[in-house]
């Protein structure tokens, strides 16, 4: 059975009265292309687990089994399960599990600090992509890499550089733990049902050592977040936002930091933001 073909999916919705959950985002991968674009970006191995996070009815679970020694789908949505069990049958590799990712320990899962070629793949429900990412950042997964669908404008937040209008908090929040790569976009006519937006797969490559030093990682994003968080104003403003600092000192911080106050935090790299943030916890 072809998973990807939309008479294969409303067989199998058929044969076991399943139902769509809008309340759960899901929208099914129904095209073959995208699938394979899935497969390749993530570049499974034989020796490699593979955990995925939202299979759904088991499209891109299947070639991922195909291909490494061991897959782990985790799914919410317990009215899948006897579908998965069905549409995975045979596959002795292939685990599911019957779990909310945001309170699955993945280290645990794939065994802790032994772990090794650990690849993470899903496509994540929209409503909580943000969520799970940032989960699987600050948590410290020990997974090599993490290709994922996401709406496309989510993508082109996380992948957006200094500059630009998508560049934010979750760009730097994210191009601080990993690599980012835009595999391709897909179009709505892609799933079952259609979603309303377009999609895009990534792919995150997570970093071995940090992009920059950092004397407080904690002062680092806070002071992403107040940057970002009054983008329209300049650092000397938005910046006084952050706790136990006032105009005179933040002043002082970007002088040392040599970053002019009149920027905006739209236009800084993460070296940027590190610099200040490290004169700014000098004078904590």
């Amino acid at each position: 059975m072809k998973l990807y073909e939309n008479s294969s999916i409303k067989a199998v919705k058929n044969a076991h009265g399943f139902k769509f959950s809008k309340s759960l985002g899901q929208n099914f991968l129904a095209d073959k292309q995208i699938v394979d674009r899935i497969i390749e970006g993530a570049d499974i191995k034989p020796d490699d687990t593979v955990i995925e996070i939202g299979p759904g009815m088991g499209v891109i679970t299947r070639e991922a089994a195909e291909r490494a020694a061991r897959v782990i789908a985790i799914e919410l949505d317990k009215t899948l399960i006897p579908v998965l069990s069905d549409t995975l049958s045979g596959l002795d590799n292939v685990q599911i599990i019957n779990q909310d990712i945001l309170k699955t320990d993945i280290n645990e899962l794939i065994g802790g600090e032994k772990a090794e070629n650990v690849k993470i793949i899903g496509n994540l429900p929209y409503y909580i992509t943000t969520p799970i990412i940032i989960k699987l950042l600050e948590e410290n997964t020990r997974a090599d890499s993490l290709v994922i669908m996401t709406q496309k404008e989510v993508a082109d937040r996380i992948n957006a550089g200094p500059g630009s209008k998508a560049y934010g908090a979750l760009s730097v929040t994210v191009q601080f733990y990993c690599l980012t790569e835009k595999i391709t976009d897909v179009g709505r006519e892609c799933f079952v049902p259609s979603p309303k937006v377009d999609s895009a797969v990534l792919k995150l490559t997570f970093r071995k050592e940090p992009p920059v030093e950092l004397r407080n990682r904690d002062i680092f994003f806070e002071c992403v977040r107040a940057g970002f968080g009054q983008r329209r104003k300049t650092l000397s403003n938005s910046l006084q936002t952050l706790h136990g600092t006032d105009r005179e000192m933040i002043r002082d911080s970007l002088d040392a930091a040599g970053i002019d106050p009149a920027r905006r935090a739209e236009t800084l790299s993460i070296e940027e933001f590190a610099r200040i943030s490290d004169e700014v916890d000098k004078r904590l």
